[in-house]
C-alpha cells in the first residue's frame, strides 16, 4: 500500500505543469555592434571617431548610437548563453526630424555565432514608434540566442536611443520561428557582411529559410554572386545561389543545389512571373519552374519581396535531357542533350553563336566549362539545319521540312504562353532544348515575364494593335523572322487554334478562372507587398518600362486583370476573325523603303544612284547591283539580308522574309 502511494504521488508530480519561466529584462554586460561612428551629440566632425554603441543600453533617451556608414551597421549584446527572447522594446532617436522614420524596417536578430552566419529575424519594426519613450512588441520565437542584435535599414546610421531584450536561460528548441508576414522567409548571411558586386563570382554564405507559418526551418552553406542582365543594373538586385547540399528545397521537386532569387523590381504587382508561371502549366507545357513568392533579408537588412525559382538547367525534376560528358563526341553520344538560350544578350556570355540567319544563341548545356569544341560545333550546325529548314522552299513538306527538327507542339504552347500574357520579351529570351538522336528542337520552359502583362511602354496598349505582340516586342535578332515564317504555314496554324480552342472550351483558359489566379496571388502577396513598398518607395515613379503610374497596388493589380480580360477576347476574335498569319512590311531607314514582296525584294523612294547587295542566310551574294529608280528584284523564297548604300541614304541594313505566295 505504502509502495502503492508513492507510485501515484509521484505520478501526480510528473502529470503537474512546470512553472511559467519568468521573463526578464536582459543585462547589457557586453555590449556588441559597429564600432566606427560618429557621436553627432557632441558636434564632431565626420573624421572624428568614437565608439557610441553603449549608449543604444544606457537608460538614456536622450542619447543614441549613430553610425557612421549609412547602411549595414548594427548593435546588440553578447549575453554570455543561450537565451529565449519573448520581448523586445525600443526607442527612436531623440529630438531628430523623422527620428521614428529611421526606425522603420529595421530587423533584429538572434544567432548562436558571435558573426550572426545562423542569424533568424526576431522582429521587424513595421510601424512607426512613438518618439520619447519605448515601444514593446512581443516575440514569438522557441529557439535560444546568445547574441542579439539591432540591424538599423538602408541608408538610416541605425539612430537608435534605446533597446531593452527580454527573456530567460534556455537552449530551447526549433519547434517554431517568426515570420516576417505570411510568406517564407528567407535569411542570408555573407562571411565578413559582403554585399553582392558581381555576376561572376559567389561570396560564401549561409542561407537560412523560416516557413510553413514559422513551424519549418532550414539552414545551409551557400555561395551567391548576382545574375540576369539589365535586372542587375536596378537597385533591388537579383541574385543566383549555390547551397553546399542538393535538396527538395521547400519541397520543390528538383533535388538541386542551384537556386534563384528574382526581385520584379520594374513589375509591382510582384506577380507577372509566377502568372505566367500558371499559363505555362495550364497549357500542359513539359516544364515550368517552380515560383514562390518570399520575404528576404540580406545581413541583417530587409530588402523586400522576391520569388524563390529554379535555376533553368539540365537537371532531373528540371529540364529533363541526357546528360553529357567530354567524352560524348562521336554519334549517339554528341547528339544530346542540350540546352540552348535564344538570347539578345548572348554577345557578352562565353559560348554563344551566331546562327546562319544572324540569331544570337546562347548554349546552356553544357556548360561553359564542360563543353568541348566538337559539342559546341555540333549543336551550332545542327540550329543552322532548322533555321534552314524553316526558310527553305519547301519548308511546309511534313516529312522533309521544318517539322524534322522543330517540334511543333511546344512551340505552339511556348508561342501562345507569350501571346496571352502580351510578353515582350518572349524572343528575347527564348530556351530550346534537343534530347539525343532526337533530331527535333523543343521549345520551353518559359522565362523572364516581368514586362509582359500590359507592363511595357513600347507596347502599350497591347489589346489595341491588330498584331501579334512578337511582331513589334522585342526580339533577337532573327528570330521575327522565324515564327512569321511558321504563320505562313496553314496547318500550323490550323493546329495552333485546335491548341487554343481546346483549352478555351475545356474550362482551362476562362477569364474567370485567370482573374481568380490573379485574385490568389494578389491576396497571398498583400502583407508583403506592403512593406516591400516600404523599402522601394516606387509605387509613384515610372520604373523600367512602366507605361503609367496606377498610385497603389490594387490599381496595378486591376490593371493586370483588366488587360487579362479584354486578351482572351482578342485572342478569340485573332482565332475567329482576325489575320492569324498577317505579317508587316518590312521597311528601311532613311526614305528608302524595302520589303518583300511575293518571291521578290522591292526598292522605292529611290532618288539618287544606290548599290543595292542581297545575301542569302548562307552568306552568298544573289544580287549586287546599282539602281537609280524604283525596282522589284526577283529571288526565291527565303530569308535575305539586303544593304543599300548611297550619298544621302548612307547604308541601310534590313532582314527581308520572301515568301512564295
Amino acid at each position: 500500500m505504502k509502495t502503492t502511494l508513492l507510485i501515484l504521488l509521484f505520478f501526480c508530480f510528473c502529470m503537474m505543469p512546470l512553472p511559467a519561466q519568468t521573463s526578464e529584462k536582459l543585462p547589457a554586460n557586453t555590449v556588441i555592434g559597429t564600432v566606427l561612428s560618429v557621436n553627432y551629440s557632441d558636434n564632431a566632425s565626420p573624421s572624428t571617431t568614437v565608439n557610441t554603441i553603449a549608449n543604444a543600453f544606457d537608460g538614456d533617451l536622450n542619447t543614441f548610437f549613430a553610425s557612421y556608414v549609412r547602411s549595414g551597421t548594427w548593435v546588440g549584446l553578447d549575453l554570455g548563453e543561450e537565451h529565449i527572447i519573448t520581448k523586445i522594446a525600443y526607442a527612436p532617436r531623440s529630438r531628430m526630424v523623422e527620428g521614428s522614420n529611421r526606425l522603420l524596417l529595421g530587423v533584429f536578430e538572434g544567432a548562436s555565432d558571435p558573426d550572426f552566419l545562423d542569424a533568424v529575424p526576431l522582429l521587424m519594426i513595421t510601424e512607426l514608434p512613438a518618439a520619447d519613450t519605448l515601444t514593446a512588441q512581443d516575440v514569438n520565437c522557441s529557439k535560444g540566442f546568445r547574441y542579439v542584435r539591432y540591424v538599423g535599414p538602408n541608408n538610416a546610421r541605425c539612430n537608435i536611443a534605446e533597446i531593452e531584450f527580454y527573456g530567460y536561460k534556455g537552449k530551447g528548441d526549433n519547434s517554431f520561428f517568426p515570420q516576417l508576414t505570411n510568406l517564407p522567409v528567407i535569411s542570408i548571411q555573407t562571411v565578413g557582411a559582403q554585399a553582392v558586386r558581381s555576376r561572376d563570382y559567389y561570396i560564401d554564405g549561409f542561407i537560412t529559410i523560416i516557413y510553413n507559418d514559422g513551424k519549418s526551418l532550414f539552414h545551409d552553406g551557400m555561395g551567391i554572386r548576382g545574375r540576369g542582365h539589365g535586372s542587375w543594373t536596378f537597385p533591388k538586385k537579383p541574385y543566383r545561389i549555390k547551397l553546399l547540399n542538393k535538396v527538395n528545397l521547400l519541397g520543390f521537386p528538383a533535388r538541386e543545389r542551384n537556386w534563384t532569387l528574382i526581385p520584379n523590381y520594374g513589375d509591382k504587382t510582384l506577380m507577372r512571373n509566377l502568372l505566367a508561371f500558371d499559363l505555362s502549366r495550364r497549357l500542359e507545357m513539359v516544364y515550368t519552374s517552380v515560383g514562390i513568392s518570399v520575404d528576404v533579408i540580406f545581413n541583417g537588412e530587409y530588402q523586400g519581396t522576391y520569388q524563390l525559382s529554379d535555376q533553368l538547367e539540365v537537371a532531373p525534376g528540371r529540364v529533363e535531357v541526357e546528360e553529357m560528358t567530354v567524352d560524348d563526341i562521336t554519334p549517339p553520344g554528341i547528339t544530346g542533350g542540350y540546352l540552348l538560350e535564344v538570347d539578345g544578350y548572348a554577345y557578352v556570355e562565353e559560348n554563344w553563336f551566331e546562327s546562319a540567319g544572324r540569331t544570337p544563341v546562347r548554349v546552356r548545356y553544357p556548360k561553359d566549362d564542360e563543353i568541348v569544341p566538337e559539342q559546341f560545333d555540333y549543336i551550332r550546325d545542327h540550329y543552322n539545319k532548322m533555321e534552314n529548314a524553316v526558310f527553305a522552299a519547301n519548308f511546309r513538306d511534313p516529312v522533309n521540312g521544318y517539322r524534322k527538327y522543330f517540334d511543333e507542339e511546344s512551340f505552339i504552347r511556348h508561342f501562345l504562353v507569350g501571346e496571352i500574357s502580351g510578353n515582350t520579351d518572349t524572343y528575347w529570351s527564348t530556351y530550346l532544348y534537343k534530347e539525343r538522336e532526337d533530331d527535333r528542337f523543343r521549345f520551353g520552359p518559359v522565362w523572364d515575364f516581368d514586362l509582359a502583362y500590359e507592363n511595357d511602354e513600347r507596347t502599350y496598349p497591347i489589346n489595341e494593335n491588330s498584331r501579334w505582340v512578337f511582331q513589334y516586342g522585342t526580339t533577337a535578332s532573327g528570330f521575327r523572322d522565324l515564327v512569321n515564317r511558321l504563320l505562313e504555314d496553314e496547318p500550323f496554324v490550323q493546329r495552333m487554334k485546335e491548341i487554343y480552342e481546346g483549352y478555351r472550351k475545356s474550362g482551362i483558359l476562362t477569364k474567370e478562372v485567370l482573374l481568380q489566379v490573379v485574385d490568389d496571388y494578389a491576396e497571398e502577396l498583400n502583407q508583403s507587398q506592403h512593406l516591400n513598398f516600404m523599402r522601394w518607395d516606387i509605387m509613384n515613379l515610372l520604373i523600367q518600362k512602366n507605361p503609367v503610374i496606377f498610385d497603389s497596388y490594387e490599381e496595378e493589380v486591376n490593371n493586370v486583370k483588366r488587360y487579362i480580360s479584354d486578351r482572351i477576347d482578342w485572342m478569340d476574335h485573332k482565332f475567329n476573325d482576325g489575320a492569324i498569319n498577317s505579317t508587316p512590311h518590312i521597311s528601311g531607314f532613311s526614305n528608302i523603303a524595302v520589303y518583300s514582296k511575293q518571291k521578290a525584294i522591292s526598292f522605292e523612294n529611290i532618288a539618287e544612284t544606290v548599290t543595292v547587295t542581297i545575301v542569302d542566310v548562307t552568306g552568298r551574294v544573289i544580287v549586287s547591283k546599282s539602281i537609280s529608280h524604283n525596282e522589284s528584284i526577283p529571288v526565291a523564297e527565303g530569308l535575305y539580308f539586303v544593304t543599300v548604300t548611297g550619298l544621302k541614304a548612307g547604308r541601310i541594313s534590313v532582314k527581308c522574309l520572301v515568301s512564295g505566295r
